[in-house]
């Protein structure tokens, strides 16, 4: 991908727009105390060639990574950048979590309480939705942090 930005403006808008930490830190210090100055989008580290970067926010945690590289390629600045999940085993639960528990309760209602039809059902609905709106929500919130770094950096397709 390309950005309208040229490589000098690319590395400073990573700089004005980065507050160097560890992106898979689980430390919240890091988001509520910045080092200096306000609040900025990203948190991560960056060189001369290539980038890690995670969103900043203290009220909605996010476990994707953006990593990336970029380089000048004649005035023209090429991004290559990937959306990765930074800790497996927390992706590992919002997809597998709900359905490894409908699969318990049904095997519970199954052999120990036959006669809970109505209460299986419901625990079966809301387990149902829960699992449905926990992928959604992380497929939400991949989303947005790409949003966010493409309108920033400033990056067509």
């Amino acid at each position: 991908m390309e950005s309208k930005l040229n490589i000098a403006e690319f590395r400073t808008r990573l700089n004005n727009n980065t507050e160097f930490s560890a992106p898979k830190v689980l430390s919240k210090q890091v988001r509520i105390f910045p080092i200096s100055g306000p609040i900025k989008p990203f948190y991560g580290f960056f060189d001369d060639k290539s980038f890690i970067l995670t969103s900043n926010s203290a009220k909605s945690d996010t476990n994707f990574i953006v990593k990336g590289n970029y380089k000048d390629n004649n005035n023209k600045l090429k991004v290559d950048y990937s959306i990765e999940s930074s800790n497996k085993f927390q992706e590992f639960w919002t997809r597998y979590s709900p359905i490894i528990l409908i699969v318990a309760i049904n095997i519970f209602f199954l052999f120990f309480a036959r006669g809970l039809r109505r209460a299986s059902t419901i625990v079966n609905l809301f387990l149902l939705f829960i699992a449905f709106y926990s992928r959604w929500n992380e497929e939400r919130k991949k989303k947005k942090l790409e949003q966010k770094f493409v309108k920033i950096f400033e990056i067509k397709s």
